[in-house]
């Protein structure tokens, strides 16, 4: 599961909803919860966000939480 899965089902999103309020098909909405290979647009990021009623900030610092500047290791 990747990051975006974790955080959607740590607030119990329901998916189908998302789906229909943002236009991104469930499919991809389950690519994008399952497959680490899947890459966020972040156009994505935000309607989702806008969908669940959390800042995009929020979900953007959960699921880049990993990322370091090199500087940082």
């Amino acid at each position: 599961m990747t990051e975006l899965g974790l955080f959607l089902s740590k607030k119990s999103v329901n998916r189908s909803d998302v789906a229909r309020k943002t236009g991104i098909s469930k499919t991809r909405l389950s690519e994008l919860a399952n497959n680490q290979k899947t890459k966020l647009r972040a156009d994505e990021l935000y309607l989702i966000a806008l969908a669940i009623d959390v800042d995009p900030c929020d979900i953007f610092k959960e699921i880049c939480k990993e990322l370091k500047l090199k500087d940082e290791e």
